[in-house]
């Protein structure tokens, strides 16, 4: 059974960093498409960043450029770098797994992931 644990969150000032960290069991990050998604305002889940098996990362145009997303296999976690955030970032992120083809942003948001975390809630301030 895939499980996912997020962790890192918490309160940052805008303009601020803040890492995003998730420790996955019952698989390995070289599976499968590893995603992180985020709570949108309304519901449902916009796709943040996915981490192909290969190692190639796709990013949300809102995101790209001040978020870096990562995979260490030997740790079996994958990351996310969140810089000069700002207050649109602030919600609650989730650490997945997308098991279908394609691995990018906009499959995960349209067609979804199969496995999720709790999440972790980031707090912006202004």
């Amino acid at each position: 059974q895939v499980h996912l644990a997020e962790s890192g969150g918490g309160l940052v000032q805008a303009g601020g960093s803040l890492r995003l960290s998730c420790a996955v069991s019952g698989t390995t990050v070289d599976s499968y498409c590893m995603a992180w998604v985020r709570q949108k305002p309304m519901g449902g889940l916009d796709g943040v960043a996915t981490i192909d098996i290969d190692g190639s990362i796709d990013y949300a145009e809102a995101v790209r450029g001040r978020f870096t997303a990562y995979k260490d296999s030997k740790k079996n976690m994958i990351y996310l770098e969140m810089e000069r955030v700002k207050p649109d970032d602030g919600t609650t992120y989730y650490c997945a797994t997308r098991h279908r083809r394609p691995c990018s942003v906009e499959a995960a948001t349209l067609y979804g992931i199969n496995d999720w975390g709790k999440g972790a809630l980031v707090t912006i301030s202004s």
